[in-house]
């Protein structure tokens, strides 16, 4: 690799985001404090953030009261962003986000970053369940982000309703997407942008190239800041992170038979037909996979293609000492 490229990953803020995974055999008290060890961990290596994201009626996801988790993380860190990746906005009145995520900017000063989508998280029975309709996230999105917004600037003479806390702390806002929609929105308003590569690759570019050509700067930003979430998993050898990215792998199998489960161990080889195959590898497309000099080599390589300015690392491996090692591992070969 060039020395160009060598530099942009070592200049380049990385990040970790947490779906918060519940084991088999495990518990999602057990799935807290690993949460907490790897936050505390991330901390220490240099981290930007550690990002916590909604999702619902999941088997194997425990962060659902994403907020409440992104609180626990925050009190039991010193430094460290702690933010969501993202917070489902059709799924809450916006009042109540900024309420939440005033009160934990208020706790942690200049820790706390939202991330928004609009996706639901969930299927449809439970949308139903939160009372969300089902066609609010396209419709109204961004009516409900000018709201939410208007919540945590500073308070416009007249105005009736106020977040409190939230009004005036003006609590990082970012716009996260697996297409093109959320890239143009973003763009038009200014914001930063992530990109969800770590489970939808195949509009990354593209996504990316619509933002920064459509980027109109605002009192938020300058110039477009991008962000691509990426699944990562080291080890100490290609051999054994490949077999260790096989929780992942059995994790979006069963996905796509309708059959979620709860994380599970790594293994020898999967029973699965050619299309089946062909659909998990689209949904890890960007990962990067492998020893510690193909895992610098993969990183470098997404920084040139994509000209991330920070990248957002997912490690979805089934026991807490092989996440922690992948982190570390990675750590080393961005700062060494």
């Amino acid at each position: 690799m060039s020395h160009l490229a060598d530099s942009r990953l070592s200049n380049t803020a990385l990040s970790v985001l947490d779906l918060a995974p519940i084991r088999q055999g495990g518990s999602a008290a057990d799935t807290f404090k690993e949460t907490v060890a790897l936050a505390q961990q991330a901390e220490r290596l240099g981290f930007s953030r550690y990002w916590l994201a909604e999702h619902h009626n999941i088997e194997g996801i425990a962060s659902a009261a994403t907020s409440v988790l992104i609180g626990h993380v925050a009190g039991q860190t010193e430094r460290i962003r702690v933010g969501s990746g993202g917070i489902m906005l059709p799924n809450h009145p916006p009042l109540v986000v900024a309420e939440q995520f005033g009160t934990l900017a208020t706790l942690y000063p200049d820790r706390i970053d939202l991330g928004l989508g609009r996706a639901p998280g969930s299927d449809g029975a439970t949308m139903a369940a939160m009372r969300r309709n089902p066609q609010a996230g396209v419709n109204d999105f961004p009516d409900r982000l000018e709201e939410l917004r208007g919540y945590l600037d500073e308070a416009r003479p007249g105005q009736r309703v106020k977040a409190i806390p939230g009004q005036g702390t003006h609590v990082p806002t970012w716009l996260l997407g697996s297409s093109d929609y959320s890239a143009r929105l973003a763009a038009r308003l200014g914001l930063p942008f992530a990109f969800a590569a770590q489970f939808a690759p195949a509009q990354l570019l593209e996504a990316l190239r619509l933002y920064r050509d459509n980027f109109q700067p605002s009192a938020v930003l300058d110039a477009p800041y991008a962000m691509v979430g990426l699944p990562v998993i080291a080890a100490d050898s290609d051999l054994h992170a490949q077999y260790l990215a096989t929780t992942a792998q059995q994790k979006f199998l069963n996905l796509i038979r309708g059959r979620p489960t709860r994380s599970l161990p790594p293994v020898e080889a999967l029973d699965w037909n050619a299309r089946e195959r062909a659909q998990v590898e689209q949904f890890l497309g960007a990962a990067v996979i492998g020893g510690p000099e193909t895992v610098k080599q993969g990183l470098e390589t997404v920084l040139e293609l994509t000209g991330a300015d920070e990248l957002m690392l997912h490690t979805d491996v089934f026991a807490q000492q092989d996440r922690l090692q992948s982190y570390e591992i990675v750590a080393g070969v961005w700062r060494g």
